[in-house]
């Protein structure tokens, strides 16, 4: 399973807003949900030498808990992203629903956590005549510092704890090439 680093980001961000001042707690209080849709189109990218755009539809649930002084996320997403192949107008699809969660979180007392995140779910890709060509199902465990002071990931601490399980299509393989194969 590939990890998606903007949702990544989206359950980080949500946890920034209430991480801070951890209270005593010893046991697990419910601090908050949210639940957003993004939708919209990038902007037109060089995919290895190939002109591209995406179309995007994510929809995500996140929700916070506190437990033992720290905050832990859960975040649900799922959505689609249509990438074109603006050369031959021909579309390469996603379709994606992943779960991911906190397992485990250290706290080093000067700021900054890590936070070891669980993730589980999948990915399906369609080419334009919407036949099944390549899936990446699977978990994976992954870790990460991030600053309660700036609210911000640590740079270069992303880190795989435990490799993707499952049947991966994905294995050595490069988007841009698959682009090109499923919509020339």
């Amino acid at each position: 399973m590939r990890i998606r680093p903007f949702l990544a980001a989206a359950a980080v961000a949500a946890a920034t807003v209430i991480v801070g001042s951890p209270s005593p707690s010893a046991h697990a209080a419910f601090v908050g949900k949210d639940n957003f849709t993004d939708t919209g189109v990038s902007e037109v990218y060089d995919c290895d030498g190939t002109r591209a755009q995406d179309a995007f539809d994510v929809h995500v649930i996140v929700s916070v808990v506190e437990r033992h002084g720290l905050f832990y996320v859960t975040e649900s997403n799922h959505g689609t992203v249509v990438t074109t192949n603006l050369s031959t107008g021909r579309t390469f699809t996603q379709v994606f629903a992943n779960n991911f969660h906190d397992k485990q979180i250290t706290d080093h007392g000067d700021g900054i956590i890590t936070v070891v995140q669980q993730g589980a779910g999948g990915t399906r890709y369609y080419d334009d005549t919407g036949k099944l060509v390549l899936k990446d199902p699977g978990s994976v465990r992954f870790a990460f510092d991030f600053d309660t002071i700036t609210g911000e990931e640590v740079p270069d601490s992303f880190h795989i704890v435990k490799p993707s399980t499952g049947n991966s299509d994905f294995s050595d393989r490069n988007f841009c090439d698959d682009l090109r194969t499923f919509t020339s």
